[in-house]
């Protein structure tokens, strides 16, 4: 990967890069609806193609790392891309940005979840941007997927790994399967043999303490959530699975219903999804409790972008390595496929929303330099006036 120039934060150049990344991410975590597959998507269009601070093979090496460590992908995506565009400075700018727009909108849900008893009306937004989000996603796919699959081999690695995820294989299992068979390409040709070496990508699992409380107090609730944060691999549905053992049934703080209107208000709001301990935070220990879960579910995310950041170019720069990456690469496209495909039979659900997904596809691909964003925000408001007439 090409390097950049990392000076002071004094530097009028790195005080420039800095505000980019502020305003960009600022912007995406305000309007970043869909879950991860259309983060990544909205991501892929700002920093490729309209900014180009990324080529799209660096992109798919990120895409890469962030399906292969635990944590939330986009934000760790967000996190990845200001570590590359403004060093350090840039990796918790990046993060932040992206984080506080959503905390801020899901603490105020909260906060009338908590006075009324019950959340406000969403429908008809997310009937009018789901198919948008649908749209923004394909083009993604068609464009990182042109890049990723460059041999006939590694189309048929995606072919097998859409059809293990979609048995039901474990995400971390398919990602290795595909980093394997890309590798195997390599270790059949002569030179490739001669060039194994013993280095490898291993995640990192950070350990919380054992909490026993019987109330739901800032430390414990601190240290659920970054356990949660430090060893969950997948997308926000199992975020419900784990919310679901520690919350309802091990420490009994919160109730059923509590817990998935938690969830609902993390697929409703824009940003990461992970937002759902904001609102949990908050419903168990008010504005303390919400800026407690926040952090603890987030900051595995930057630790983990931190020590793996810098092992990227080595691996790229890996004959081995860099094999291993082109199967995970593909593997990775392809669950980000299967997504795209279970997200889109809930989204298309009559002529309306086929209609709205159809225009913002043609539009996407008419006016290249259309930000997505837009097309959401218009998705949304198309949405709210059909379910208001």
């Amino acid at each position: 990967m090409n390097s950049i120039s990392q000076g002071s934060p004094a530097d009028p150049g790195a005080r420039s890069r800095l505000s980019e990344l502020a305003l960009l991410f600022l912007k995406l975590g305000t309007t970043a609806f869909g879950g991860p597959a259309a983060h990544i998507a909205m991501m892929d269009e700002e920093v490729v193609r309209r900014r180009r601070w990324l080529s799209e093979q660096e992109f798919l090496d990120y895409l890469s790392a962030v399906n292969f460590i635990p944590g939330p992908n986009s934000t760790e995506m967000a996190i990845h891309i200001g570590h590359r565009r403004g060093g350090w400075p840039g990796l918790i700018t990046a993060g932040v940005c992206f984080i506080v727009p959503a905390a801020t909108v899901v603490g105020i849900l909260a906060w009338a979840y908590v006075r009324w008893g019950a959340l406000p009306q969403a429908t008809g937004l997310l009937y009018g941007v789901k198919p948008v989000v649908i749209a923004v996603v394909l083009q993604a796919l068609w464009k990182l997927g042109r890049s990723a699959v460059k041999t006939g081999w590694l189309a048929l690695v995606a072919l097998l790994s859409v059809g293990l995820a979609a048995v039901g294989v474990n995400e971390l299992l398919v990602l290795l399967m595909g980093g394997l068979l890309g590798l195997a390409v390599r270790l059949r040709k002569p030179e490739g043999r001669s060039l194994l070496t013993a280095s490898g990508f291993k995640p990192a699992f950070a350990a919380a303490a054992g909490i026993t409380a019987g109330t739901a107090g800032l430390w414990p609730i601190f240290l659920i959530f970054a356990k949660i944060g430090s060893v969950l691999f997948g997308s926000g549905y199992v975020l419900l699975a784990f919310l679901r053992a520690d919350l309802v049934e091990r420490y009994h703080w919160l109730t059923q219903q509590q817990l998935l209107d938690a969830v609902a208000v993390g697929q409703v709001t824009p940003g990461p999804v992970f937002t759902t301990a904001t609102f949990i935070g908050y419903v168990l220990h008010g504005p303390s409790g919400a800026i407690a879960a926040t952090l603890g579910i987030f900051l595995p995310a930057f630790l983990f972008v931190a020590v793996s950041a810098p092992l990227l170019p080595r691996l790229r720069s890996s004959p081995m390595a860099g094999c291993f990456l082109d199967g995970i690469n593909v593997a990775s496209l392809a669950l980000m496929a299967l997504v795209t495909w279970q997200l889109a039979r809930s989204a298309f659900v009559d002529w309306f929303t086929l209609l709205v997904g159809v225009a913002s596809a043609v539009a996407l691909i008419r006016h290249r330099g259309l930000n997505s964003a837009w097309l959401v925000l218009a998705g949304g408001a198309l949405g709210i006036a059909k379910h208001g007439f």
